[in-house]
């Protein structure tokens, strides 16, 4: 809890120039949702950790959790919250909260195939957890959705400070015998910090629709890779 704290407040002193046109801090705005997540599933060791990259808009900006489609949320993990506004919001990219009616296809894809192989929340988070490297969604003023890899070197610098701090932490706190990477950006950073020393590390496919090859069964191709590493039997 302390480490996710300390993130907000790095993260919140941090400042981007266009093409980002407003920057969404769900671990401020949304803070009453992550800090129940947190509480109910992120105390003590996890044998794996899922690694994200940042809130898509319709997940994690909303609701605080991270892949945090709200049906998923709400319904599988039992977690609804007050979620207030950002301080700055973009017209086309309003926070709802619980009430946003848009789904996040990469949350209800990865949550889905947790909830299809573990039953229950509490069976899943036994042994696993996931989390996100970066806190923040950056929006263009188009409304389009930024990542980070986009963000100029000395913003992305930065920010990568902050969250290569807040990754070892949580890995220290976690001890974790695995780190999966969602898609290859999160490995990369897990790449960076962990070549040498701590978790092994793996990667599965990122559930995003804007990846063709996630469109063609996603949640078999993860349990597939992630059985070929040997973190699933």
């Amino acid at each position: 809890m302390l480490a996710a704290r300390r993130l907000r407040q790095r993260v919140a002193r941090l400042q981007f120039a266009p093409p980002v046109w407003c920057v969404y801090n769900p671990l401020d705005y949304a803070w009453a949702s992550h800090e129940l997540y947190l509480r109910r599933y992120g105390c003590g060791r996890r044998r794996v950790v899922f690694l994200g990259m940042n809130p898509g808009p319709f997940g994690m900006a909303q609701t605080g959790v991270p892949f945090g489609e709200v049906r998923a949320v709400r319904d599988w993990l039992g977690i609804e919250a007050p979620v207030r506004k950002p301080p700055l919001e973009h017209p086309r990219r309003p926070v709802l909260g619980f009430d946003c009616l848009r789904t996040e296809v990469s949350g209800q894809r990865l949550w889905g195939l947790f909830a299809s192989r573990f039953g229950t929340p509490n069976e899943f988070f036994r042994n696993h957890l996931v989390v996100n490297y970066c806190p923040l969604a950056f929006l263009e003023s188009s409304g389009r959705n930024r990542t980070p890899d986009k963000l100029p070197s000395a913003e992305k610098a930065a920010l990568t400070a902050a969250c290569d701090e807040h990754l070892r932490r949580v890995v220290e706190i976690l001890q974790p015998e695995w780190l999966i990477g969602i898609g290859d950006f999160a490995w990369r950073q897990a790449l960076v910090l962990f070549s040498k020393t701590g978790p092994r590390l793996g990667r599965i496919l990122h559930p995003s629709p804007a990846n063709p090859a996630a469109n063609r069964d996603w949640a078999a191709q993860a349990t597939r890779q992630l059985q070929e590493l040997g973190v699933w039997s």
